[in-house]
């Protein structure tokens, strides 16, 4: 009985290894957390204008244009002649006629 009973108590210690799963060991990686924020810093000081540049020297003057030719004179008109001019007055169309 005493070989039985140590039979049996192997027996059911590979029956208990065969049926246990070994446990998976997943290595952790750690993690980083983001901490609270800071404060904004102050703005820095805006940087001084520069020098205004000197104005630049004045052209010199262009040259003269040539200056034009004289025209011709114009033909000599005809001496009048002792004519008389008759004026006769017009009446507009509005007015009544005699």
């Amino acid at each position: 009985m005493k070989t039985t009973l140590i039979g049996l108590a192997a027996l059911a210690a590979l029956t208990l290894t065969a049926c246990d799963r070994p446990v998976v060991v997943t290595p952790t990686m750690p993690v980083a957390v983001p901490g609270p924020t800071g404060a904004t810093g102050a703005t820095g000081n805006t940087g001084s204008t520069g020098n205004t540049g000197n104005t630049g020297a004045t052209g010199s003057q262009g040259v003269d244009g040539n200056t034009g030719s004289t025209g011709n004179t114009g033909a000599t008109g005809k001496p009048g002649e002792n004519t008389t001019v008759i004026l006769v007055p017009t009446v507009p169309a509005s007015a009544p006629r005699n």
